[in-house]
């Protein structure tokens, strides 16, 4: 089932969000519904505060950037074949010079800007089976579970830029609050007026 997409200014998108137990209510089907939310949205990652619940459970699928011909054909290979379920994670570690990407969030359509972050992580998680794991990552892939990580503690990508990039993007930052934009998926806007 496809849920709608918290829009920024919410107050569970700045919850440091609360782990969970294998016992959660219907857990697999919240899972399935966060992979076609994310689908739907055509995202490659989704956190669960993004759909309203302030639980440490978020989803990637790193599909579209397989398609990335500057990419060696191994990362290309290993990004179209990565999806997964991240479950109470932790990042253990971060690594290696910071390096710059422009990102979006679903949760903030229409902006985009650069972050920086740390090309190789290092994550204990439980998986979708709930079975614990610890694994390194890095490149695309290590950024967009840092980007869902962030989304667990309550943190946006917004956070990370510069103060004048912030100013630059207040008007629109408010009219998501609004809910005066219209993305090609369904949203949930906090301050959206009646028509």
């Amino acid at each position: 089932m496809i849920l709608p997409i918290v829009g920024y200014g919410d107050p569970v998108l700045r919850k440091e969000c609360e782990e969970i137990s294998k016992d959660y209510p219907q857990l697999k089907e919240l899972i399935n519904n966060m992979y076609d939310t994310m689908d739907n949205a055509y995202g490659v990652g989704l956190a669960a505060p993004q759909i309203g619940l302030p639980i440490r459970l978020f989803v990637v699928d790193t599909k579209p950037f397989g398609e990335d011909e500057d990419l060696s054909k191994s990362e290309r290979d290993f990004l179209s074949n990565f999806s997964c379920t991240f479950i109470n994670a932790k990042i253990l570690k971060e690594e290696g010079e910071e390096w710059s990407f422009n990102e979006g969030c679903l949760s903030i359509p229409g902006v985009r800007e650069d972050v920086y972050r740390k090309p190789n992580i290092t994550i204990e998680y439980y998986d979708e089976n709930f079975e614990k794991q610890v694994k390194e990552f890095s490149g695309y892939a290590a950024r967009v579970i840092q980007h869902e990580y962030d989304h667990i503690e309550g943190v946006l990508f917004t956070d990370k830029i510069s103060t004048l990039k912030k100013k630059l993007n207040s008007k629109r930052l408010q009219n998501i609050m609004e809910g005066k934009v219209f993305p090609d998926y369904k949203m949930k806007f906090i301050n959206k007026k009646g028509r």
